[in-house]
């Protein structure tokens, strides 16, 4: 930044006069300046004893504000050099803390806009550096201010300061010292522009990923008004946003994201609240607990009006503490009262205009309304699931450090797990990344003699670790993937066209949901005799769809279950669906969910109506929702109204014999002889049943067993397997 001639060495002495001490110069005698000089350039003394830049005037004279900074007294030796002010040096901006050079008592307003033309005129063509202090008389008093921030177009900077050359141009800002006694008055020009510490934002220098435009709109609302000067919010006649929401499935980054925007912010520290903290089993401590969070603040604005610093306010879980009054029976009252007190500071008679209250929660339903309106916590921003551009780039941020040290492998495909990593929030994600790391540690690992040194240069994380970790961090939204296997234990096997025209014309209802704008939800009943491979066929659907979200909905997971909590699983599943782009629900047995009973008939009209309302709720914009319906009871759901909720249905068969020839020829459990006979002895068997006999069949083989058919070494004999198809004929009448 800076050209420097060969350094000579000076005497320190006092400036040569008293009224010079207020100035940022140093002096010396015109024939030493001739050693400094340069043709066409300003003259100034690069002091090698600290790193701030003086002009020369005459004699080499420092005043006692500059000695002390310099570390030098009167008579000692320092040694200076030539500095050549480099291209594009003029300061953009420079922020400058004032106080009175004698501290006392002493009350005082400064105009701004006039101290900070008198700065230019006097200090113009100088050089200021962060950290200097320099001496200023202004109006009759005596001040020292210091530099606390400088900024240049030109970023890049030497020997860890920043510095440049006062201009006319240079924007100018001025705090004080809370017990200064100076009040700055009149700062209009950009007073709250510098309410951030960075100019801009990488998001993922932050750690930030995949929520880049929840950010732009939590800027855009909450923080674009507090950019501009206050004289310009007053004329448009607005208040600044006092609260924000931020509110989402769990682990996506609500508190991340809020504690990263109050890392951003320059002032005050952000307070971070954890909802049930400020409980108290005591009478009225909870909203003095309250209270107390929002002192500074008055306090800041008491002193400092419109120039009081941002103070910010995160609550976390604030579902625990600002629960729908009224909703809470503990007989205290204490939840009311803290909403109550919530209230009154934020959007109250003595409202504060220096705080933003940041509240996180993923139950944003159990919130009281009032909290919810625009005054309070107006700006409401769903944090959601990241999309596959997201997921990349919370992947990469978690694996930067192992790439950077060669401990990533160079089969890792980011990318690729990004893609295979549907409906993962971010602390999935991470959960993902350490999960690998773990499988390639203990790759390194002895567990015959811990104390083996490790060989740190072989370890290396593989793309196969990652994708083992894919499959042990399991997504809370995600498919049920264990869930739906079970459902088709004995595999798919081709066994008729009716059958298989049932799962296209549903594969193509799943087409239709993944493209579609019109139909954002579709929903599907399959009927059929008990054990025709209806939640079969429902479950490979679920799989072959390939969505981010599926789950089944079934009577044995409400075991001993209310009713009324058996609707809010039931709910719950949907609201989750929702929070996906794609999904498909499949209620199984819908007669055993409504708890139905022939003799009667009897059933639960509570889940009842809940499906009804369910099966007819559009989804949210931008998600997509198919629905699966199993039933063998279609006459009830006719009787009840049901079967008109769904968008079409199909008839699931029993099978024929030409279809249960096939199957059999597939499963090879029967010689070529004996295959025809026992189609036909199948002839209108469900599927699921068919199954269960030839188990039986197989089972009771002398010489052998299941295992030994299945596997092809023997076959069933035909007698054996009609006795066994007589006992399960005589069991089912």
């Amino acid at each position: 930044m800076s050209g420097r001639s060969s350094g000579s060495t000076m005497i320190v002495g006092s400036t040569p006069n008293p009224s010079l001490v207020a100035s940022n110069l140093a002096y010396c005698n015109p024939s030493d300046l001739q050693s400094f000089a340069v043709p066409g350039t300003p003259h100034h003394l690069a002091l090698v004893a600290d790193a701030f830049v003086l002009s020369l005037n005459g004699k080499i004279g420092l005043n006692a504000i500059q000695r002390r900074h310099a570390r030098v007294s009167n008579g000692d030796s320092i040694s200076v050099s030539r500095f050549i002010p480099p291209d594009d040096f003029n300061l953009t901006m420079l922020t400058l803390e004032l106080e009175f050079v004698k501290k006392g008592n002493k009350e005082e307003h400064v105009d701004a806009v006039r101290l900070a033309q008198h700065i230019q005129d006097r200090f113009s063509n100088q050089v200021m550096t962060t950290g200097q202090k320099v001496m200023l008389e202004y109006q009759g008093n005596n001040y020292v201010y210091t530099v606390n921030e400088a900024a240049i177009r030109e970023q890049e900077q030497s020997d860890n300061y920043v510095r440049g050359m006062l201009s006319a141009e240079t924007y100018i800002l001025f705090t004080t010292p809370g017990s200064s006694g100076i009040k700055i008055v009149n700062q209009r020009e950009g007073a709250s522009s510098n309410i951030f510490k960075h100019k801009e934002f990488n998001l993922q220098s932050l750690g930030i990923g995949g929520l880049s435009d929840e950010f732009g709109d939590i800027f855009r609302r909450a923080f674009a008004s507090r950019v501009f000067p206050p004289h310009v919010t007053s004329k448009l006649g607005i208040k600044h946003v006092k609260g924000m929401l931020l509110y989402g499935p769990p682990g996506t980054g609500k508190t991340l994201m809020a504690r990263q925007i109050g890392k951003m912010l320059n002032g005050k520290d952000p307070k971070i609240v954890n909802g049930p903290e400020v409980l108290s089993k005591f009478v009225g401590e909870t909203e003095k607990n309250v209270r107390e969070l929002f002192a500074d603040a008055e306090e800041d604005q008491r002193s400092r009006g419109d120039e009081s610093d941002l103070h910010v306010i995160i609550f976390d879980e604030i579902d625990a503490i600002c629960k729908s009054r009224g909703s809470t029976k503990d007989g205290t009252g204490v939840h009311d009262s803290i909403v109550n007190q919530l209230l009154t500071k934020i959007d109250g008679v003595e409202a504060l205009n220096n705080v933003l209250l940041i509240g996180m929660t993923n139950r944003k339903d159990l919130l009281d309304e009032a909290l919810l309106r625009p005054g309070r916590l107006e700006v409401q921003v769903e944090i959601s699931l990241p999309d596959e551009n997201g997921r990349l780039q919370i992947i990469q941020i978690h694996t930067n450090k192992m790439k950077e040290s060669s401990f990533l492998a160079p089969d890792v495909n980011l990318q690729e797990l990004a893609a295979r990593s549907k409906n993962y929030s971010g602390a999935e994600l991470e959960g993902v990344v350490k999960s690998a790391v773990s499988f390639a540690l203990n790759r390194q690992l002895n567990l015959e003699d811990l104390s083996k040194p490790v060989d740190e240069e072989n370890i290396k994380v593989t793309m196969d670790d990652f994708l083992n970790a894919l499959h042990e961090i399991i997504p809370a939204f995600g498919a049920s993937m264990d869930d739906l296997e079970r459902c088709r234990l004995n595999g798919i096997v081709e066994f008729g066209g009716r059958h298989a025209h049932i799962y296209k014309r549903t594969m193509l209802l799943a087409e239709q949901v993944k493209v579609s704008r019109g139909s954002p939800l579709i929903t599907c009943l399959l009927e059929g005799p008990s054990g025709s491979g209806k939640t079969a066929m429902a479950s490979t659907v679920g799989i072959s769809s390939d969505f981010p979200y599926v789950k089944i909905v079934s009577a044995e997971s409400m075991i001993g279950l209310s009713e009324s909590t058996k609707c809010a699983q039931i709910v719950k599943v949907f609201e989750d669906a929702y929070k996906s782009p794609l999904s498909i629900v499949i209620l199984d047995d819908i007669e055993r969910l409504l708890e139905y009973v022939a003799i009667g008939p009897r059933f639960s009209n509570l889940i009842s109506q809940t499906l009804l309302v369910l099966l007819k709720r559009l989804p949210p914009k931008g998600k997509n929702v198919l629905v699966i319906g199993t039933t063998s009871e279609l006459e009830f759901l006719d009787s009840v109204g049901i079967q008109d909720a769904f968008s079409v249905t199909y008839n699931v068969p029993t099978l024929k014999t030409e279809e249960a020839k096939k199957v059999l020829e597939q499963l090879k459990v029967f010689s070529e002889k004996d295959i025809d006979t026992a189609a036909e002895a199948l002839n209108d068997m469900p599927i699921k049943k068919m199954y269960m006999v030839l188990e039986m069949a197989a089972q009771g083989e002398e010489g052998g067993g299941a295992e030994d058919v299945y596997s092809g070494k023997q076959t069933i004999s035909i007698s054996h397997f009609h006795e066994c198809l007589q006992d399960a004929i005589k069991y089912q009448r």
